[in-house]
């Protein structure tokens, strides 16, 4: 389609972050189709979480955090998190009237006339005068490369097209990533598959006791700096450690997690170490994370040589304009929430100093 429309803003992802800023537009006095856009490449509502296997239920998750303006109240702990979240998400952008447009991809972003930015998408282009990137990771699996892996006759599959347990019942199942995706998936897996592997590049750090806003504090700051420098963000999960809570010790008990060290190469039937220890699997399940899903920025040449983009607050350094909330720090729900509400208070800022004409109040 070549239909050139105008906006304000454009938020691109309708999961947390997304909302969150698109409730923070709303709520300052931007109106949905006529100030600013929202885009979802999903099929419904739910963001992230309409992907989630089945058996990952609501009881399960660990620090979902409301929405700002609407609290999850009553949800049963025994559904699919992807129900929960997914209705729960689509009653916020009924309630608030956000008006996102789905399914729409968004193909690049690049630099416009009059200082406004292109967003090139399937439903037209969008010009803009600022940008709210809440693409999330989940579009952007992280498959390690080792060798021999295209010699494996089994199965190889990533978190994000994990079935649930029962797929995998009578097979011999290696799980590579030590965090918390891989340990539930060992956990469910243990039931069902005729034997489990634990591989780890590094030992998994256990958190004993609460994580307090102080520990909360400090893991954040960790990320931060990284994203500061222009370096790719790791997770929070990633420098928290994971919570011994009372599955873990019993899978620690019962010898599920017991882990091994990274394997060194891949064979047909399993995988092998230097000192010649194999072992026989059937199916490698890579738990091993994912990447920010920000391809679509590449025209406009934000990455640092570190390889990530350099944030100050929630805005891109290099573009004032562009700002990415869900990424680095504000990878948590409540970190988005945040995030969301930080880069509008900006935006607004940046749209007062560069015209004349009154910004909604």
């Amino acid at each position: 389609m070549n239909t050139m429309r105008e906006v304000e803003v454009v938020v691109v992802g309708a999961g947390q972050a997304g909302l969150a800023g698109a409730y923070h537009l709303r709520r300052t006095g931007f109106e949905p189709e006529r100030d600013f856009v929202v885009l979802d490449h999903s099929p419904g509502p739910g963001g992230a979480w309409q992907f989630r296997w089945p058996s990952l239920t609501y009881g399960k998750v660990h620090g979902m955090h409301a929405l700002p303006g609407m609290e999850l109240t009553d949800a049963d702990p025994g559904r699919p998190s992807s129900e929960v979240i997914a209705e729960y998400f689509d009653r916020y952008e009924r309630t608030f009237d956000l008006r996102v447009r789905r399914p729409v991809d968004v193909r690049a972003v690049r630099e416009g006339d009059a200082g406004r930015l292109l967003i090139e998408t399937s439903d037209g282009t969008w010009a803009t005068r600022a940008l709210i990137n809440a693409t999330g990771t989940w579009d952007r699996p992280f498959w390690p490369r080792h060798p021999g892996q295209e010699t494996f006759l089994g199965r190889q599959l990533h978190t994000a097209q994990y079935p649930g347990p029962e797929a995998f019942a009578g097979q011999r199942v290696v799980v590579v990533g030590g965090g918390a995706s891989g340990t539930q998936h060992l956990l469910e897996l243990a039931p069902y598959a005729a034997a489990t592997t634990w591989v780890t590049r590094r030992p998994p750090v256990f958190r004993e006791g609460p994580f307090d806003e102080n520990a909360g504090r400090a893991a954040v700051a960790l990320v931060e700096e990284r994203v500061r420098q222009g370096l790719p963000p790791k997770s929070v999960v990633s420098v928290t450690g994971l919570p011994l809570n009372d599955a873990i010790r019993q899978g620690l008990a019962d010898g599920v997690l017991d882990r091994l060290p990274m394997f060194d190469r891949i064979t047909p039937d399993g995988v092998e170490w230097q000192d010649g220890r194999h072992v026989a699997a059937d199916v490698i399940l890579w738990a091993t994370g994912f990447r920010a899903a920000i391809d679509h920025l590449a025209p406009l040449r934000l990455r640092e040589p570190g390889g990530g983009i350099r944030v100050e607050g929630t805005h891109a350094v290099a573009d004032p304009r562009v700002h990415l909330v869900g990424y680095g720090p504000s990878a948590s729900t409540i970190g988005a929430n945040r995030a969301g509400r930080a880069a509008v208070r900006d935006i607004r800022r940046l749209l007062a100093e560069r015209s004349e004409a009154p910004v909604a109040a």
